[in-house]
């Protein structure tokens, strides 16, 4: 039975009367129509459908409705802000760390959270956190590079 979910989204106070257990992909690809947010495993495995939820990342897919009631979500759609991409966002463009672009706003956003959780992190724990997040274009080492590069940009203070 739909419900009204009450939730923070990319921002925004929103919300939607829909299934608690609806998986939040589908919520974001259908009734909200933002299709930045990529199905790809569909069991939480290889990223591509990561949001932040309170900051940390989130597998959508195998996220039901009633788990955003009342925090606060981001999609890659709400990073920008005023037509200036967030300093992962161009990091990624910069370092060329996207081919397909399929996993990119899994990865960006996976990134995202690594770095409010750990403003200077090491390669290992970059390497630790994004292990999850599969590539199939083998984009890799360009990924851990731009992760490096928005890290040193957000200590400046560029954005957070």
């Amino acid at each position: 039975m739909a419900k009204p979910i009450r939730f923070s989204f990319n921002g925004k106070s929103t919300a939607l009367e829909v299934e608690e257990e609806r998986p939040f992909l589908w919520v974001l690809r259908t009734e909200l129509g933002l299709t930045g947010t990529k199905s790809g495993c569909g069991e939480g495995f290889c990223g591509s459908c990561t949001v932040l939820v309170d900051g940390k990342p989130e597998r959508s897919c195998q996220l039901p409705m009633s788990e955003v009631a009342g925090k606060k979500v981001v999609t890659i759609e709400g990073l920008a802000t005023n037509g200036m991409l967030h300093p992962v966002q161009a990091a990624f463009v910069e370092h060329d760390a996207l081919q397909c672009g399929f996993c990119t706003p899994g990865m960006i956003l996976s990134a995202y959270g690594l770095l409010l959780e750990k403003p200077k992190p090491t390669r290992q724990q970059i390497l630790d956190h994004m292990e999850d997040n599969l590539c199939r274009c083998g984009a890799h080492v360009r990924i851990v590079k731009a992760i490096e590069t928005a890290a040193a940009e957000m200590r400046k203070g560029v954005r957070s």
